[in-house]
């Protein structure tokens, strides 16, 4: 089996007008194909999301209403070439690898080509999506436990997850589309060369981790992949929920909580998972 991590990937993110994939219209969206030993194909999309964004998400990606609406390709045209071009690459069975994919970028490209399609994303692709690496929840899964790194950079975001696999990070091209989607790639390489060593030939600070986990990574195909990571989303969606109803501190906690793990594609409203 050629392992997983040297394979063609398409690389995937999307910047958005917020953070709630329900609500979140698209801005900006790179597709890279990537690795397998061929050429990198990179196609990108500036979108005219044609509503207001949020103004957290105007610090973040730095794209303002008026730079979208007077350069951007309007929603309604730029939807459909994005899934159509998403599912080309599901038709040609190369795995999807995104930071946070499973829980925010599928999901809003999903709830997009409802809205300006009338059909679900594997509607468009004829075919459930199955080969999905999701850098976040591999990073989760293999290196758990860790602290945020300060005030403003959480544990497993992007910047973090690529510092700890010794990328590096450029604060002045991050967050744009593009530059996050390749570095998620190379994050998924990085994760998979570790996880196919010998244990003894891997990094020190492998060695240091409270538990070693990188084996779940080594030896199975995208497939197979693809399935574990269904449960490790559905465990890590209990473990928050069982924290924020018991354990988080006063005005965090809420005994309510309810945490869908559904992983990669959620449910819209009422209907069943």
């Amino acid at each position: 089996m050629i392992p997983w991590h040297t394979q063609r990937m398409a690389a995937l993110d999307f910047e958005a007008s917020d953070k709630d994939p329900e609500t979140a219209r698209i801005v900006s969206c790179a597709l890279i194909l990537v690795g397998g030993g061929l050429p990198v194909d990179t196609r990108t999309w500036l979108v005219n999301p044609g509503i207001a964004q949020e103004p957290g998400a105007i610090a973040v990606h730095k794209l303002t209403d008026e730079h979208l609406a007077e350069h951007g390709t309007p929603a309604a045209q730029a939807v459909p070439e994005i899934a159509k071009s998403v599912a080309e690459v599901v038709a040609g069975q190369v795995p999807l690898v995104g930071h946070n994919l499973g829980s925010y970028d599928l999901n809003l490209l999903d709830r997009e080509c409802r809205r300006h399609l009338g059909d679900s994303l594997e509607g468009v692709c004829r075919t459930p999506i199955s080969r999905v690496i999701d850098t976040m929840l591999l990073d989760k899964q293999v290196c758990p436990f860790r602290r945020r790194v300060s005030e403003t950079q959480g544990p497993y975001q992007m910047r973090t997850t690529a510092e700890t696999y010794g990328l590096g990070w450029d604060e002045g091209a991050a967050h744009g589309a593009e530059y996050d989607a390749l570095m998620s790639a190379r994050a998924a390489y990085k994760m998979g060369a570790i996880a196919h060593r010998p244990r003894a030939e891997r990094p020190v600070w492998v060695h240091q981790l409270r538990t070693q986990r990188f084996d779940s990574l080594a030896g199975v195909s995208a497939e197979d992949l693809h399935q574990v990571q269904i449960g490790w989303a559905r465990a890590n969606a209990a473990s928050f929920q069982e924290y924020l109803r018991t354990k988080a501190p006063e005005g965090k906690r809420d005994p309510n909580a309810v945490i869908d793990g559904t992983w990669p594609l959620r449910p819209v409203g009422g209907e069943s998972s």
